[in-house]
């Protein structure tokens, strides 16, 4: 497995393609960490859409975005699946937030979470408002994911730092 930054360096920074549920509407753009600097930024990386763990992650994301904006966060789900996929996935479960379509891995390699058959590690990584990797965990198997809980302590840790 691919190092990737470490907790302290500059975040990769990139481009991708998205986009997101606004209201009924799902709503592509283009998405760019070092824009969203000022706020924290959760990058939820996972290996695909309409999966049995990543709906559950992601959903229980979606359902805990107050929670995310109280701590001055934007979380951002990063796949290999293109934008249509993602559109399907969002609006069949009512996923709140961005969509990122990874197809050719390059942000999954920049991040060092590319993994053989599965293509992307189930991984984490929490950006500061200043675009410094606060914290990361990169799963190994990847059948379990970082609570909503888990995330939002270490969020505070970077509220607070």
């Amino acid at each position: 497995m691919a190092s990737g930054p470490r907790v302290g360096d500059a975040a990769p920074d990139f481009t991708l393609p998205g986009g997101a549920l606004t209201g009924e509407n799902f709503t592509r753009g283009a998405y760019t960490p070092s824009a969203a600097r000022g706020r924290a930024l959760v990058l939820a990386f996972y290996p695909g859409d309409n999966t049995a763990v990543c709906t559950k992650q992601l959903c229980s994301y979606s359902s805990g975005l107050e929670t995310f904006e109280e701590l001055g966060a934007e979380v951002w789900g990063i796949s290999p699946q293109g934008v249509d996929s993602h559109e399907s996935f969002a609006l069949g479960n009512g996923l709140r937030m961005p969509l990122l379509a990874d197809t050719d891995r390059t942000v999954a390699r920049a991040y060092g979470v590319t993994a053989p058959g599965i293509g992307v590690r189930r991984s984490i990584f929490l950006i500061g408002p200043d675009g410094t990797l606060r914290w990361k965990h990169v799963a190994l198997l990847g059948a379990t994911f970082q609570s909503l809980d888990t995330l939002a302590e270490q969020l505070s840790g970077i509220k607070s730092a």
